[in-house]
């Protein structure tokens, strides 16, 4: 029996049956085995199985392991006699390398030998139709009932790489394409040190979270960098950045598929927008996961985060021997939203001690060229660095002019190891040869980039990262939340739902349950009875059809608004009866639903959507109706604070629109909050029943007055 390595025990679980906690594999042994097999192991030139047994060979003994071949069509193996099976291989087996095409078959064999570890290196699983979806639903099975931990299928053996021993932080990578990674772990040819890499394939088993959290634990991990075509679950993606922020290391993804599209069935506003991407990017927002596109990107971005130390101040001072540059750099930095500060009056003087006086130092700071060929380079990188609105400097070098580009790089070196302030470098020039940049920069612990582009990415994502970090606090590190005793008196409004959705009655019911204020509308039955309503209100009136089969009432022309005499009530009311029975003929109505007509606050719209992935999923945006036209909306996953509620609002273009404009008053942004945390806590009540909710208009009046749901469609899951 294996023991020691793997937990197994049950997570806890919040109320939306989610565990709150990573479990914990413990990995030590597969990254650190003592004893290997590598079962379909050869030395037959030219194939396959030859290279990959080699590579672990090299890299088990490098590392004290004994690497064991299996093949039981071979007496020995370079040499080393082989097993007929794995169950020969003697002692305790930590992992095992499966190179054949039976793999499962020959995993059910590792499991039985005990192995802690396994990898399955072969194709042909869920990736390839049908007939592999069975064989990695039988490997998911072995798993599940096993003590074995399996990476794969479909991978390859990317993590027994040879690390070059480099200075400094390193970067940690976990990649689902082995061959996506590569770009990260040749940058150590640029002198970024690389110490981990985790190639998952198809994560039956071993996920991204597993490696994630192991990675972020390792003493020396400055930075973790991912490329992920899929997360196996959205929980334990959350729970691994989590884990990722509170210990203070940057998790940095490509991610691919932003153009996929939420299901095509969705009723709602919410479900229509929230694209599986854009609840992927609003998590990765919410946890401080940094994304780019590029893998140079994730190069650039994760050595960048992995090199730096935490900021003492958000200003970016821009220092070149060219005019020309410098406007460029800080034409880009300003559009990316860096602030670019004035340098103090005793800096500027300073620096023109050593740059002519008719030469811009105020920020960007230009040389000119020459003073940076002499002892005055030095100091005013000093001067630059010493000022206390400074906390980022990038220097780029256009063009290699050695007379100028060799003293500049040496000083910014020279500067850089005196300063926790980071001092990224733009190599720009096209000539890459030169020592300025090969033996100088690159044998350097300063960020160097080839683009501007990468370069002010990198800055940004360093600040955001920080300012992130400093505000932190983990939604996990409190009790798992349990449903509130409000579900149990709504659950069968839900539950007891006979069409497809609620009407809207029975949806304003359901939110004025948990504390969200809705219009004061009256049910009723006839357009005698619609007047009578209509005259109990004060102020005009909205006359609406209402439905649980009906979702988008207005579409249809079955609302009235701006009503005010009886009489006119009356006759819109046969009117919207007399339609109804035209353009729905089989839906059933409940009535005329008679509302107060609010003005003078600001139409917003919030919402819940049940994603495949995260689950719950709730929804803010600029409401009314083009909110589908405009998408002015974000996300977030629960659980989530206030803090981040607020943040959510700030997050939209709109948002300027809440705090008053053009003799508008400012509108009540903390009673919204309040609502967005109360739609919240519903939709964690009523995970497993409610798919979808819209509240469009959710009208936000002046600071004061609090906010008032004007319409909610609410559809219960079948």
């Amino acid at each position: 029996m294996v023991t020691g390595d793997h937990d197994r025990a049950a997570p806890r679980l919040d109320a939306t049956g989610r565990p709150v906690e990573l479990r914990d594999v413990g990995l030590d042994r597969f990254l650190h085995p003592r004893t290997i097999a590598v079962i379909g192991a050869t030395d037959t030139p030219g194939r396959p199985n030859t290279t990959m047994w080699r590579r672990v060979r090299t890299w088990g003994e490098a590392n004290g392991a004994t690497v064991v071949p299996v093949n039981p069509a071979r007496p020995a193996v370079d040499g080393i006699a082989c097993l007929d099976s794995v169950s020969e291989v003697p002692g305790e087996l930590d992992l095992a390398v499966i190179l054949v095409r039976d793999a499962v078959e020959v995993f059910e064999q590792v499991q039985a030998r005990g192995a802690r570890f396994a990898v399955i290196f072969g194709a042909g699983f869920a990736e390839s139709g049908p007939d592999g979806e069975a064989r990695q639903r039988r490997l998911a099975e072995l798993v599940a009932t096993g003590r074995t931990r399996l990476l794969g299928p479909n991978t390859n053996l990317n993590a027994f790489e040879t690390f070059a021993d480099l200075p400094g932080p390193s970067v940690a990578l976990i990649t689902q394409s082995g061959h996506q990674g590569r770009p990260v772990f040749q940058a150590q040819e640029l002198g970024i040190a690389v110490s981990h890499w985790a190639p998952t394939g198809n994560e039956v088993d071993l996920e991204f979270a597993d490696f994630a959290r192991h990675f972020a634990d390792q003493p020396g991990v400055g930075a973790v960098a991912a490329y992920v075509e899929g997360f196996r679950d959205g929980r334990t993606l959350q729970l691994a950045a989590d884990h990722l922020a509170r210990r203070g290391t940057p998790l940095v993804v490509v991610k691919v598929g932003r153009t996929a599209e939420g299901t095509s069935m969705a009723k709602s506003h919410t479900g229509h927008l929230a694209g599986a991407d854009e609840v992927t990017s609003a998590v990765f927002r919410q946890f401080g996961v940094t994304r780019v596109d590029g893998l140079d990107e994730l190069t650039d971005v994760a050595a960048t985060l992995a090199r730096t130390k935490p900021p003492v101040s958000d200003g970016v001072c821009v220092y070149s021997i060219s005019g020309g540059t410098g406007a460029h750099m800080v034409d880009l930095c300003a559009a990316a939203g860096l602030r670019i500060p004035e340098l103090r009056p005793e800096t500027q003087r300073a620096l023109h001690q050593w740059i002519p006086p008719y030469l811009r130092v105020s920020n960007p700071v230009d040389s000119g060229g020459p003073p940076s060929t002499d002892e005055r380079g030095r100091r005013i990188l000093e001067a630059i660095v010493a000022d206390p609105g400074v906390g980022l400097v990038i220097c780029p070098i256009t063009g290699a002019v050695p007379a100028l580009s060799g003293p500049l790089a040496r000083d910014l070196v020279a500067v850089g190891e005196t300063t926790d302030k980071p001092i990224l470098v733009v190599w720009g020039s096209p000539t890459t040869d030169d020592p300025a940049y090969t033996d100088v920069l690159l044998g350097s612990r300063l960020p160097v980039f080839r683009t501007f582009g990468n370069c002010v990415l990198a800055a940004r994502a360093y600040l955001d990262w920080h300012a992130f970090r400093a505000r932190y606090r983990s939604p996990f590190e409190r009790p798992a939340r349990r449903r509130s005793p409000t579900a149990a008196t709504t659950a069968p409004l839900l539950s007891d739902a006979t069409g497809s959705a609620l009407s809207e009655h029975t949806g304003k019911q359901l939110l004025a349950a948990y504390g969200i204020a809705v219009s004061d509308d009256r049910l009723v039955a006839s357009p005698a009875e619609a007047a009578r309503a209509a005259a109990s209100l004060d102020g005009p009136v909205v006359l609406k059809i209402c439905s649980p089969d009906l979702a988008h009432k207005s579409d249809l022309g079955l609302v009235q608004v701006g009503l005010t005499a009886a009489a006119e009530v009356r006759r819109s009311a046969r009117d919207l009866l007399d339609r109804a029975a035209t353009v729905a003929p089989d839906a059933r109505i409940e009535g005329l639903l008679v509302c107060p007509q609010r003005s003078g606050g600001v139409e917003t719209v919030v919402g819940v959507h049940r994603d495949e992935l995260f689950g719950p999923t709730v929804m803010f945006g600029m409401g009314g109706l083009f909110v589908e036209v405009y998408r002015d909306v974000t996300f977030r996953v629960p659980p989530f604070d206030r803090a981040e509620a607020r943040r959510m609002v700030d997050e939209v273009r709109g948002a300027a629109l809440l705090h008053g404009r053009r003799g508008r008053p400012a509108a009540d942004v903390a009673a919204l909050v309040d609502t967005i945390l109360r739609v919240q806590r519903l939709a964690v009540d009523h995970a497993d029943d409610l798919a979808e909710l819209d509240v469009n208009p959710l009208l936000v009046l002046p600071r004061g007055a609090g906010v008032v749901a004007l319409d909610a469609l609410v559809v219960p899951t079948r």
